[in-house]
């Protein structure tokens, strides 16, 4: 009796959680409309801050190799909106 009761519980659980799961996907929504490209410059910005942030978190706990992993991908990041801005806004500039 114990062991099905158990059993029914955990099912139930596991049912809400695959059911409540693609609900909370849905909420995290990324920017409304088209960026621009003064805030994708922006955004160029926050990445190189949180590289240096988190370079330094890490390296501050020793853990070197993960703070310059870290360090590259924000600093990538950063690269690719720095390009997206620039290239909406030499588009603009040519489109005039």
């Amino acid at each position: 009796m114990k062991l099905r009761l158990t059993q029914v519980i955990l099912t139930m659980a596991t049912m809400i959680t695959l059911a409540v799961t693609p609900a909370l996907a849905f909420t995290q929504v990324d920017t409304k409309g088209k960026p621009t490209a003064k805030g994708q410059i922006q955004e160029s910005g926050h990445q190189v801050g949180k590289a240096g942030t988190s370079l330094g978190h890490n390296v501050r706990r020793g853990r070197v190799l993960r703070g310059g992993k870290r360090f590259g991908q924000h600093i990538g990041y950063a690269g690719r909106h720095f390009g997206r801005g620039t290239k909406s806004a030499v588009k603009t500039a040519v489109k005039q």
